[in-house]
């Protein structure tokens, strides 16, 4: 049988890239000598690597920087059969047409896509009910696909991530090891900074030990003001991504916002206690992490149709998180 090569271009950030793994495990299910060339950023390659469902990663920003000619020639290489857009771009649209894939899927709802994609799927984002994992799917329609799956169908596709082993320079022997992710890029409505220092100290002194992490351009909004306490630590800016995913791996909690690293907590299997707004489309039905002990949090006050508030978030009491943490302890 006739490899078929799949290229899938999701070129953003590390949760909506974790949320685009299982559409290719249903591929290599649906075509079984299917070739997944996954076309991403460096920034989130170690999250696609776990992943045993994708054999080829491609570098868009390091792509990015060569002459058109020379995209040309390294991508005419892989001989793609099918270009999927999931998330759209359209540099990488243009692209894929210049190479003549003779499959190009990309949503209706680019109007860059009805000059560039040959297969224009027909749904809406914004306005559905659907996990994001679950509106990814759609773009599969054109292949064959008759049912969206369920969350827990997805579920199981992501149960294949693997978590990386390596090597870290600290003893994680320590038992109720809980991160706390205060920080989102800006992705996320967060919660107040004041409230994780609240639920730090309730939990250091059960015993736990709290990491706070971020990068380092997070850091600097609570690095010094930490509160004082032998098991409240600053672990952020320490680790690699891949590092990173094996600590989440683990530690036997994370509380964070909708942001990548609740989503690693998720595919990891940990206990992942994820706050977030009420308001459409950054919602929990939307972008909840998928894993089998996942909790959401959520704000009680009705939020006005389409208006995100951060201060929707300060409803939420510190303990309703701190007895989700505790639970079944």
């Amino acid at each position: 049988m006739e490899k078929k090569v799949f290229l899938i271009s999701r070129t953003d950030s590390i949760g909506d890239v974790i949320l685009t793994l299982p559409i290719c495990a249903w591929i290599k299910n649906k075509f079984q000598n299917s070739y997944i060339i996954f076309l991403g950023n460096s920034y989130t390659k170690p999250i696609v690597e776990c992943y045993p469902y994708v054999d080829e990663i491609i570098d868009w920003r390091e792509l990015k920087g060569l002459d058109k000619k020379t995209q040309i020639n390294i991508l005419k290489q892989k001989n793609i059969d099918v270009c999927i857009h999931v998330f759209p771009k359209k540099e990488i649209a243009k692209l894929a047409k210049k190479l003549k894939i003779p499959t190009r899927i990309g949503t209706s709802h680019r109007v860059f896509h009805f000059f560039t994609c040959n297969l224009r799927p027909n749904f809406s984002r914004r306005k559905s009910d659907l996990h994001e994992s679950q509106l990814n799917f759609e773009l599969l329609r054109p292949l064959g696909l008759e049912k969206i799956p369920s969350l827990a169908e997805i579920q199981e596709y992501l149960s294949s991530f693997i978590i990386p082993k390596v090597h870290l320079d600290f003893d994680l022997s320590a038992k109720n090891k809980i991160i706390l992710h205060t920080k989102s890029k800006g992705s996320a409505v967060e919660w107040p900074m004041n409230k994780f220092f609240e639920l730090a100290v309730k939990l250091a002194d059960l015993d736990y030990e709290v990491y706070f992490t971020g990068t380092e351009a997070e850091a600097v909004h609570f690095r010094d003001k930490l509160p004082k306490h032998q098991k409240i630590h600053d672990m952020s800016a320490k680790f690699t991504l891949t590092e990173f995913i094996y600590f989440i791996s683990q530690c036997e909690v994370i509380v964070a916002g909708s942001t990548g690293p609740l989503h690693i907590g998720a595919v990891s299997g940990i206990k992942t206690i994820g706050i977030y707004s009420q308001t459409r489309p950054i919602h929990q039905a939307r972008w909840r992490p998928i894993g089998k002990n996942v909790s959401i949090v959520t704000n009680k006050q009705e939020p006005e149709i389409g208006k995100i508030n951060p201060q929707y978030l300060k409803d939420i009491e510190v303990d309703e998180v701190f007895k989700l943490v505790i639970a079944d302890k």
